[in-house]
Formats: structure tokens, C-alpha cells, sequence
């Protein structure tokens, strides 16, 4: 187990670096190659002295202040978004359960909508303020979903579902609610409904790194209780997990990772679907892999993907969310036929 995480980690580290690469080069400024890498060496360590800088400070402030911590933010959004994907699917043991279909995305978007609304997003805890209050919203739209799934103490997954787009849809229409109260902060607003990473600087991924960080770390611990999940919570409950703790806290930390990420990015659906789905194809279903390859693939599907909504009609950017919606929602019909046809079996 240990050299297939290995090898896998590996190429997966080598592609993210090469997206970041190609990411970092892009943008709709029109900077050369080589001025964009010599401003990037500049800044390490022991080469600033051998760099000279021969590039004007508007072309440091494109990069660095523009371009590469968004690229960070990406990554960090993706790799959050992914491993709450993965944790939802492990722990309910559901492949179409994700933040977006489960209604936890649309429910953290409600309490920063809210915050934004009446002007209390940086009032109490700061910076910190928008993803505490999107975790208890996005965690009491999770509650509601499991309520309304709940058949005699069983999930069904169809029910389960259906549960999440209503959840969802109500959801969504309170935050579009919210955007009919305000003129001064429909913009604001409006940006969760569709998903951005723009005008999202240095402080936005301090804030969000120490979530991802507890996170993978939380739920790695758990990775053999969700493996022994996969055989059903009573075969799980005889080999030694406790079921009722590892389905709390993995559903609390999936929701945390979530509402830090869409409390900063916006809803992004699709991504804790895809992405867990397209790494269990590659490494197969064992979680002690499935998790850490899911955070390193799911901030290059979004950096690819931020990528792509800067670059196709430049100089006018797409949505973020509307992107990956568009290369996610056939994925999703596609599951959701393989999961009839096999159930039609």
C-alpha cells in the first residue's frame, strides 16, 4: 500500500506542479514567459541576489499579487471540495453523494449571504467570521437531508438524493431571496450563487489552509473505519468501528471543509463528485490512498478549471461554477445512469 501511495503521490505532485507552471503563465496581461518565471525566482531564497530585475513593478504585482495566490487558492478550494466529496461518499456509502447534491454547498452559501447581506462578515471573528457561521449552516442543511432520507433508521440512496435537490433548490431560493433585499450588495451576493476565485488575495488561502490541513488529517485517521464501511455499518460495528462516532465526525469535518471552501470561492458544484470518482478509477477503492489523492487531484481539476473560465474569453472571465458545472453534470448523468442499470440488475 504504502509504494502504490508512494508512486501515486508522486506523479500526481508532478502534474500539479506542471499546472501550476502552465497556470502561473496565463493570464489575460499579456506578460512574456521568461519576465513571469524570473519574477518567480526572484523571489526564492538565495537567488534573489542572482535574478536581476529587469520587469516593471506592475508586472511583480500581475504575478504575485494577482496570479499566484490565486493558483494557490485553487488548489486549496479543489483538495477541500474533493476530500469532503470523498469523506460524504465513504461514510454514507453513496457515489452521489457529494457537498453540491447533498445541499451542504447551498446551505453554507445561505449564512455567508446572510453575513454579507447585513454587513457582519468581518464584524466578529474577523476573516474567520464567514466560515464559522457557513459551517453551522451548511451542517443544519445536512441535518435536514439526512431527516428527510431517514426510512426507518435506513438511507436509501435514491432517497437520499431526491432529499438533497429539494434541500437544495429551498436553499437556493433563499439566497436569491437575499439578493432581491439589496441593491448595494447584490454583486456580492450574486458571486456566491456562481462560484469565483477573482479578487481573492494572500489572506483568503491563510484562512483556508488551516481547514484543509485538519481535515486530511482527521479523516485519514478514519480511512480504515471507511474502508470496513464499504461492507455495511453492521459488519463494520463486529470488525471494531465505532459507527455512530465515525459517521459523526466525518460528516462534521467533510461539512467544515466545505463551508471554509465555499464561504471563499462561492458554490462550485461537481467537484467532491467527480474528482473522488476519477481517483477510485485510478487507485482503486482503498481510503488510506483514495483520501490524499483526492486532495492532490481535486485542487488540479479547479486550478484547471479557474484556468480555463480566465482563458476562453479573455478579456471577459467565466464563473468558476459555471465551468466545472459544465464539465461535472454529464459526469453526474453518467453515474447516475451506471447506478440504474446496476440496480436495474
Amino acid at each position: 500500500m504504502k509504494g502504490r501511495l508512494v508512486i501515486w503521490s508522486g506523479a500526481g505532485l508532478l502534474l500539479l506542479l506542471a499546472s501550476v507552471i502552465i497556470s502561473i503563465s496565463l493570464g489575460a496581461a499579456n506578460l512574456p514567459l521568461s519576465q513571469v518565471w524570473l519574477i518567480m525566482l526572484h523571489q526564492v531564497p538565495g537567488l534573489s541576489e542572482i535574478v536581476s530585475v529587469s520587469w516593471p513593478e506592475s508586472a511583480e504585482q500581475i504575478v504575485m499579487k494577482v496570479r499566484f495566490p490565486r493558483v494557490v487558492l485553487a488548489i486549496l478550494v479543489g483538495a477541500c471540495l474533493a476530500l469532503a466529496g470523498a469523506g460524504f461518499q465513504g461514510v454514507l456509502r453513496n457515489s452521489l453523494a457529494d457537498p453540491y447534491t447533498m445541499g451542504v454547498a447551498s446551505g453554507s452559501a445561505v449564512g455567508a449571504a446572510f453575513l454579507i447581506l447585513f454587513g457582519l462578515h468581518i464584524s466578529f471573528l474577523g476573516e474567520w467570521s464567514t466560515p464559522v457561521i457557513a459551517f453551522f449552516t451548511g451542517f443544519l442543511s445536512l441535518w435536514i437531508v439526512m431527516r428527510l432520507a431517514n426510512t426507518q433508521g435506513k438511507l436509501q440512496a435514491e432517497t437520499l438524493l431526491l432529499s438533497g435537490v429539494v434541500v437544495q433548490a429551498f436553499l437556493g431560493s433563499l439566497v436569491s431571496f437575499m439578493v432581491s433585499l439589496s441593491d448595494q450588495t447584490v454583486n456580492e451576493i450574486v458571486f456566491w450563487l456562481m462560484g469565483s476565485l477573482s479578487f481573492r488575495g494572500w489572506q483568503f488561502t491563510y484562512v483556508l489552509f488551516p481547514y484543509l490541513l485538519v481535515g486530511l488529517i482527521i479523516l485519514t485517521t478514519y480511512s480504515r473505519a471507511l474502508n470496513l464501511f464499504a461492507l455495511g455499518e453492521r459488519q463494520a460495528a463486529h470488525l471494531g468501528v465505532h459507527v455512530d462516532r465515525t459517521k459523526l465526525v466525518v460528516l462534521i469535518v467533510a461539512t467544515l471543509l466545505t463551508a471554509a471552501a465555499v464561504s471563499i470561492s462561492g458554490i462550485i458544484g461537481f467537484v467532491g463528485l467527480v474528482v473522488p470518482h476519477l481517483v477510485r478509477m485510478m487507485v482503486g477503492p482503498d481510503y488510506r490512498i483514495l483520501l490524499p489523492m483526492s486532495t492532490i487531484f481535486g485542487g488540479i481539476y479547479v486550478l484547471w478549471a479557474d484556468t480555463l473560465a480566465r482563458m476562453l474569453l479573455v478579456p471577459t472571465e467565466i464563473p468558476l461554477g459555471v465551468v466545472t458545472a459544465f464539465l461535472g453534470a454529464p459526469f453526474f448523468a453518467y453515474l447516475l445512469k451506471k447506478n440504474k442499470r446496476v440496480g436495474g440488475r
